[in-house]
């Protein structure tokens, strides 16, 4: 399969640039099963742990405001947005989120954080062909992320959570975030691809109109990122290259 009518490359940030998405997997578990637990201890009831599942489909690709009302939604259970300075211990979204970074932040002090090489790879390609990229998140956290992993220098453009914070971007599986990135690049969506590895994100991706949205299955979910709107699936950026004309190719 050959590609010739996209000229731009817009690419996730955690489980497609870099190895993160294990670590906020691992923040997110840690903060809401510690929350199930206490809660089920005032109130009473089973305490049902956060699944790999529950990220995926409540978190993965989410600002985390968003993420924790979305899951606990799921449990049936309802709390205040809160302020941005709540302490701890406050029982709002925002303080929670606030705990999940705390913990995410302090995993990435101790181990930093790996680049997926097939991405590099790909980015490389881009780069020689002199195809413009961009990296985006809904984490605040992006630059530190991109920095720690050494691929800054692989983007011309970086929209993150606090550029969506600054503009009012809605979160994904709105297309905003994406279509900020289009405009800094100064492509048109339907010239641009779109590079996803949670479902959310493709979706975004569908409903912006990108030329080319590629979902990466990370996560033996591979039915979900197709029917979400992913024209192509692959298990990871080795199975696209870019020749130096600047065409895609997927297949090996």
């Amino acid at each position: 399969m050959v590609i010739d009518r996209i000229g731009a490359g817009i690419f996730d940030t955690d489980g497609v640039i870099t190895r993160t998405a294990s670590v906020h997997m691992a923040a997110w578990k840690e903060l809401f099963d510690d929350f199930l637990a206490t809660r089920a201890d005032a109130e009473g009831g089973p305490v049902v742990p956060f699944s790999e599942d529950d990220y995926l489909r409540f978190v993965d690709g989410m600002p985390r405001d968003d993420g924790v009302t979305r899951f606990l939604a799921s449990r049936g259970i309802e709390l205040p947005l809160g302020e941005e300075d709540d302490p701890p211990d406050h029982p709002t979204v925002r303080s929670l989120g606030r705990r999940k970074n705390d913990a995410f932040l302090a995993v990435l002090r101790r181990d930093g954080v790996a680049p997926f090489e097939s991405t590099v790879d790909l980015l490389g390609q881009l780069r020689a062909a002199g195809v413009p990229t961009a990296a985006v998140s809904a984490s605040e956290n992006c630059e530190s992320v991109l920095a720690a992993a050494g691929v800054t220098g692989l983007f011309d453009v970086r929209v993150d959570g606090l550029d969506a914070k600054a503009l009012g971007l809605p979160g994904k599986p709105d297309p905003a975030i994406f279509l900020e990135a289009a405009t800094r690049l100064g492509v048109e969506p339907a010239r641009a691809a779109v590079f996803e590895d949670a479902i959310a994100g493709v979706e975004a991706g569908r409903r912006g109109a990108f030329g080319l949205v590629v979902g990466i299955d990370r996560a033996a979910h591979a039915d979900e990122l197709a029917a979400a709107g992913a024209d192509v699936v692959v298990p990871d950026l080795s199975e696209l290259h870019v020749d130096c004309e600047g065409r895609w190719h997927v297949g090996r």
